[in-house]
């Protein structure tokens, strides 16, 4: 790889790893005010209720969580592997530790036992710089989340508009994780219903500051 290319990946995964942390800043306020689980995370604890793991297996929700990111990426190996770049690892891996260090920071400010009107802000607060931080991410075009790029190969493989992929997406999700034993909460259906237009309208914008710094050119190809 030649300078300018390891110049612009860098970059790439800068951009990325400053969308991720946005977005998981999102996903922090979403989930310290306990309103219920966003659509992915109800799938994913329904399968670690409803499956009968052998007595002694060290399952939590995060390697459940970890199990299903490595399925989403084996089935896009299969059907388009160009999806899979170095950031669809870092956000797999990265997300969780993110996600730790703002719960220890935020902790204090927004919890459970804070008051309604405030959780409720914090929650429709959280969906819409999750949805910015999600599309930073996408349009850093170092890769993608794996939950997050079920919607993406959708939405480019149908041409279909990404936003209303989203939120069939998060439906399905969400209604597959109840079915399976997952907890349905009122932040759950305001995750589905405002991340995926919420991220459409911020697309442009995302591409627009990413463009500021990955301008096209020779290495880009």
């Amino acid at each position: 790889m030649d300078r300018k290319k390891l110049h612009l990946w860098t970059v790439r995964v800068l951009l990325l790893l400053g969308g991720l942390t946005v977005a998981h800043l999102g996903v922090t306020l979403f989930l310290q005010a306990d309103m219920g689980s966003d659509p992915f995370n109800v799938m994913v604890q329904g399968l670690l209720r409803c499956i009968p793991w052998p007595d002694g297996w060290p399952v939590t929700h995060g390697r459940v969580h970890i199990g299903v990111s490595l399925l989403i990426i084996l089935i896009l190996l299969i059907v388009d592997r160009s999806y899979i770049r170095i950031g669809t690892v870092l956000c797999m891996v990265l997300g969780g530790p993110i996600i730790d260090g703002f719960t220890f920071l935020l902790g204090g400010i927004i919890h459970p036992q804070s008051p309604l009107v405030w959780r409720f802000l914090c929650l429709a607060l959280g969906c819409v710089i999750l949805a910015f931080g999600m599309t930073v991410v996408i349009k850093s075009q170092a890769g993608t989340g794996p939950n997050d790029l079920v919607s993406v190969v959708i939405s480019e493989k149908g041409h279909w508009k990404f936003g209303i992929v989203r939120i069939v997406v998060d439906v399905c999700f969400a209604a597959a994780g109840f079915l399976m034993g997952g907890t349905l909460g009122i932040g759950t259906v305001i995750c589905a219903f405002l991340v995926g237009p919420t991220a459409q309208v911020f697309l442009p914008v995302s591409q627009r500051l990413c463009n500021r710094f990955l301008p096209k050119g020779p290495a880009e190809k």
